[in-house]
Order: C-alpha cells, then sequence, then structure tokens
C-alpha cells in the first residue's frame, strides 16, 4: 500500500462528502433500514445510517463509487456512530463490531476497485469515529454539574473494540472527527494507541475538531490551539477541523493549526450555514471559490467536505486543489 504521508507531501489529498446527505437522496423508510433481517426489531430503525451498511450495502457502496469517480482520495466509512454508546439509542451495542467491519470492507473494496484502474492515485479508506451522543466533560444537568453521562474508561472502550474491527474490515486510517469535547477525543486516541500497542502495527491517525460557533471554540470550551495543544502527546497524521461553519469561517482557526502544528492539516466543512429547514444552499462553485483561500495561503493538506456536501462539491474542490502545492511540513519533520 503507498505511504500516505509521501503522498500527502507532494499534493493536496480529498476527502469525501457527506455520506447523510447522499442518503437522504434514497428516502430510504423504516422498513428498508430494517431489511429482512431487523424486520421484527422491537425499537425503531429509521435514522440509523450506519445500519445500512448491513441492510443496505449497495446503496453504500455507490456512495463510494460517486465520491471517489468525482477525485476523492480518501473516503470516510459509514460507521460515524458505530459505538456501543451511540448505538445504544437503538438498543444495537451488539451489533456493533459487525457495524464497523462490514463498512469498512465495503469502503476498501470500492477503493481497490479504484485503485486498480488508476494504480498512480491510490485510494485509501479512513475509519471514521464519531463523537457520540454523550460528552465527558460536561454535565447535561444543569442542575447537578458534576454530573457525568459518560466517563473516559467507558469512551475508551466503545472506542477501542470500532477501532478494532474499522480495522479488521481494511481501513487504511482512522479519522477520530467532528470532536466537540476534546476529552471524549483523548478517549479515543488513547484506545488506538492501546490497539497498535497490542497489534504492534503502525496506523494512520486523522484528528478533526469542530469550532462550534462564531466564539471560535469547541463545544468544551476550547481555542485551535488549545486543541491542538491537547492532543499533541499522540503521534498522528494530521489535524483539523470539519463541521458546524461553513468554509470561509474556518479560515482563522485552519490559520492557528498550520502555523503552529508540525502535522499534516485538514479540513472539511459544511456546505455553508443551514437554512431554516436544516439544509444546505451552498453550491459547489460558491464552496470551492471559498476552499481558495485555504489553498492560496497554503493551508491545507487534506481538504473535502462535511454536511450538505455532495460528488459535486468534491469534484469543485478536487479540480480547484489540483492547481496547488500542499502546506509544507515543518523541515525538521519530514
Amino acid at each position: 500500500m503507498a505511504d500516505i504521508k509521501n503522498i500527502l507531501q507532494e499534493r493536496i489529498l480529498v476527502l469525501d462528502g457527506a455520506m447523510g446527505t447522499m442518503l437522504q437522496r434514497y428516502k430510504f423508510q423504516e422498513e428498508d433500514f430494517r431489511g429482512e433481517r431487523f424486520k421484527d426489531w422491537e425499537h425503531p430503525l429509521q435514522g440509523n445510517n450506519d445500519l445500512l451498511s448491513l441492510t443496505q450495502p449497495e446503496a453504500i457502496a455507490e456512495v463510494h463509487r460517486k465520491y471517489f469517480a468525482a477525485g476523492a482520495d480518501i473516503v470516510e466509512t459509514n460507521t460515524f456512530s458505530g459505538t456501543t454508546i451511540a448505538m445504544a439509542d437503538y438498543y444495537m451495542e451488539e451489533l456493533v463490531y459487525e457495524l464497523n467491519y462490514e463498512s469498512a470492507k465495503i469502503a476498501k473494496k470500492v477503493a481497490d476497485e479504484f485503485t486498480t484502474v488508476e494504480p498512480d492515485k491510490p485510494r485509501f479508506v479512513a475509519g471514521s469515529m464519531g463523537p457520540t451522543n454523550k460528552t465527558a466533560s460536561m454535565s447535561p444537568d444543569v442542575n447537578d454539574p458534576g454530573f457525568r453521562a459518560v466517563s473516559f474508561d467507558e469512551l475508551r472502550i466503545a472506542y477501542k473494540q470500532q477501532a478494532e474491527a474499522l480495522l479488521d474490515g481494511g481501513a487504511d486510517l482512522l479519522l477520530v472527527e467532528t470532536i466537540f469535547d476534546t476529552l471524549n477525543a483523548k478517549a479515543a486516541l488513547f484506545a488506538i494507541e492501546q490497539v497498535k500497542e497490542e497489534r504492534n502495527i503502525d496506523v494512520p491517525i486523522m484528528v478533526s475538531g469542530t469550532i462550534t460557533d462564531a466564539s471560535g471554540r469547541t463545544l468544551s470550551g476550547q481555542t485551535a490551539e488549545a486543541f491542538l495543544i491537547s492532543i499533541s502527546h499522540i503521534p498522528i497524521l494530521s489535524v483539523g477541523f470539519n463541521c458546524a461553519l461553513g468554509a470561509s469561517h474556518l479560515v482563522p482557526h485552519l490559520e492557528v493549526l498550520a502555523k503552529k502544528s508540525e502535522h499534516f492539516i485538514s479540513a472539511h466543512p459544511n456546505a455553508g450555514l443551514p437554512n431554516a429547514f436544516g439544509e444546505y444552499d451552498e453550491s459547489p462553485e460558491q464552496m470551492a471559490a471559498q476552499i481558495k483561500e485555504y489553498v492560496e495561503k497554503g493551508l491545507v493538506n487534506i481538504v473535502g467536505g462535511c454536511c450538505g456536501t455532495t460528488p459535486d462539491h468534491i469534484s469543485a474542490i478536487a479540480e480547484l486543489v489540483n492547481q496547488y502545492d500542499p502546506r509544507a511540513l515543518m523541515v525538521e519533520n519530514v
């Protein structure tokens, strides 16, 4: 397998766009989520996108294909909620290993198809590890600020299981993403380090936080620099931001990372901010025009899209970044 570190020094790599946005186009109903296997499940399953890797695998493969065809170098597995903590909403904790394993397997198969056709442009699979629906450093109860809905160790155990399954299924790297609480991310990174040590392997790790509002902080209150410092003890491939804000709003935070970090820098913003209906209106051309600032300033090594982005957005981004050099790493780190 080609070394992604070497490729990142030669060109900007393109990450895929939104899985959820694409799956909405299929208009899957409750019975589609259930399939034959889960037709008698006692709890509602509509909205459990990760489950579609088991019940609608061809749709998941098709989304990956569309993103690779649009110019993506890396696709994310359909596992954003693939932990026992998040799957508890659907009473599907027992399925977590299988969900991650099958999702990685689907993505890897499609990646290999494209790499075989274009060996000089290898395709990679990033195992997507989302933030879960709980936070380890804040209380969900305003009347009990000391309460925590989840512990560090519970997160570590859940993330370890997810990481093992993603790697077993064929993921080339692991992406700890949409981090709103850095303590959750630390649990994920600690779990990955455990897996690496137990298996005596080295796995490239991408870390991507999310700035939640105009204050320029994560939900747990960290600035971009504080977030970077918090995870800098872990050997990672890249650090960056995704989701929450549109492309132009991420520029000052990416500038901080690019100036302070010795790692590669990634960004996969939303297609603008959601409208009154929760939909994203920014066109591929509008989004690419904003991302042009990233590449003109030499801020990024990996760029893609989050909520609201489609293969058309990724195609416009791929076409743009092809004309620019990647951000140069600090010399001692090359």
